[in-house]
């Protein structure tokens, strides 16, 4: 039996309908327990930030993670970000006052969460405080060593004015 060409494009349109319907934003929503459990992990972490807990943040953080927070500060795995945030606590108190998430997206094990956060860094020395605000993209990864199953593994910041 042969199909008559407009047969075989319905077929195809049908086809590629169903196929296309399958990869819908929905899709990407992740489950109410994914969702609420990365909320956690957020949450988590900035309550950590205003303890000055490095420990408890980096309980948050994939061993190969990599962060950007600047153009000029790339920080390769856990060693160099646990560094860098030792030293920062050192001389600063950071409470994050602001965390608006824009985009969330799953895709099996992973998650991205694009934000826009403002901290507020007060010296301990007594200076005045400095704000900083900026829109962060975090990719987070399942990760049985986390709390809450997640860690970050990518990070990177982009600050606003």
């Amino acid at each position: 039996m042969r199909l008559l060409p407009s047969r075989l494009l319905v077929a195809f349109f049908a086809f590629t309908a169903m196929a296309l319907g399958s990869f819908a934003i929905g899709h990407f929503d992740g489950s109410e327990k994914d969702r609420e459990s990365l909320r956690k992990t957020s949450e988590a972490i900035r309550a950590a930030f205003a303890r000055g807990d490095v420990e408890a943040i980096m309980a948050y953080h994939h061993t190969n993670v990599i962060k950007a927070l600047s153009a000029d500060k790339y920080l390769n795995g856990r060693d160099a970000v646990k560094a860098d945030l030792t030293a920062t606590l050192q001389t600063v108190r950071l409470e994050f006052t602001e965390h608006k998430v824009e985009s969330l997206f799953f895709q099996g094990d992973t998650a991205v969460e694009e934000s826009i956060f403002g901290i507020t860094g007060t010296p301990k020395n007594g200076g005045a405080p400095i704000i900083f605000r900026g829109r962060a993209m975090v990719v987070y990864v399942r990760y049985k060593e986390s709390p809450t199953g997640w860690a970050s593994i990518r990070e990177i910041v982009q600050p606003l004015p």
